[in-house]
């Protein structure tokens, strides 16, 4: 998730093993902690423009990595708290800290490197928006209760108030599969692979994508307390580098570059609407029922000897962020 919520959890974690007279220690380790495990960011090349794709929440998010991850934290905060606290003490906050960093961000989209170096697999649960302002407000109640008051029952109560709050996005989350499933029976079509995934900021509105005899439907759903809504959207051709791209040379790096594009996407992937040479992943979009994708790779054959560029296509504007708005408040658009 974002770098507050990160630095919050790692946070409201640490000040759990801490005593009266540490939770103010605590609560900058385990912040320190939380936010380190997204150092994985920071790996960038200006020749390899998707460098930084193969690395997204890699190695420092893998769970037998944390151990690794708090001794580096240990190690960088300890010039800052030496005087304060002894170096075994220190380590545990941090260690604290840095326990669900990774695991948080494998509810969200992206994917996360769990299980490196023994599984290369890519765990996403698509369970929450990599930004949620009730799930980061009632940590930030939690870590700052417990540091006004010291009391460790605020911040316990805030983090069961997040693992209950995952629990309705779970039960939301299926409660949207099953109105896709509905979905596609009533258009006579056999869902061969399917994600359903939470749009920004909320668990409300949900973004639907299943593939049938090579294309790829999208439609946003609505899950709401009362009335449950859907937003029929586009249809796209799904994209197989082997077939669509049998132009390309599969030794160049341009080929290889669609492949390292295709395993971040999980593979779904398709032509932007809106340039056929951009090679976009649809499982996000400014609005949920469009196919017009966020970011992308450019295909360009000429080329085929360098390193493809990534493209961003984030541009928006007020008509779009009121559909939007519009679709999660539960009105009518124009479709």
């Amino acid at each position: 998730m974002d770098i507050v919520t990160q630095a919050l959890l790692g946070s409201a974690v640490a000040q759990l093993g801490a005593k009266k007279h540490e939770i103010k220690i605590a609560t900058f380790i385990g912040c320190i902690a939380g936010i380190l495990a997204d150092a994985d960011i920071l790996i960038q090349s200006t020749s390899d423009p998707l460098l930084f794709l193969d690395y997204h929440r890699h190695f420092t998010h893998a769970i037998a990595f944390i151990p690794i991850g708090s001794l580096i934290t240990a190690l960088l905060c300890w010039p800052f708290v030496s005087k304060n606290i002894k170096f075994t003490r220190l380590y545990f906050f941090a260690l604290l800290g840095y326990l669900l960093s990774g695991i948080l961000d494998a509810f969200t989209g992206y994917g996360t490197h769990l299980f490196l170096p023994f599984s290369d697999i890519r765990v996403a649960g698509n369970l929450i928006s990599v930004i949620d302002p009730i799930f980061t407000l009632s940590l930030l109640i939690g870590v700052i209760g417990n540091l006004k008051y010291k009391s460790k029952r605020i911040v316990i109560t805030s983090l069961f108030f997040c693992a209950a709050y995952l629990a309705t996005t779970y039960v939301q989350q299926g409660r949207a599969t099953d109105i896709q499933s509905g979905l596609a029976n009533k258009r006579g079509h056999v869902i061969e692979k399917s994600i359903i995934k939470p749009t920004l900021a909320n668990i409300v509105l949900w973004r639907s994508i299943y593939l049938y005899q090579g294309n790829y439907y999208i439609d946003a759903i609505r899950v709401g307390l009362s009335n449950d809504r859907i937003y029929q959207g586009e249809t796209v051709k799904s994209v197989r580098p082997k077939i669509n791209f049998s132009f390309v040379d599969n030794e160049s790096q341009l080929y290889k570059d669609i492949m390292r594009f295709q395993s971040f996407s999980n593979n779904y992937i398709a032509m932007d609407p809106r340039d056929q040479t951009i090679l976009g992943d649809i499982r996000y979009s400014i609005l949920p029922n469009s196919a017009k994708p966020l970011w992308g790779i450019k295909i360009n054959p000429n080329k085929a000897d360098e390193h493809t560029a990534y493209l961003t296509m984030r541009k928006h504007n007020e008509k779009l962020r009121q559909q939007y708005i519009t679709m999660v408040l539960g009105g009518d658009i124009n479709q």
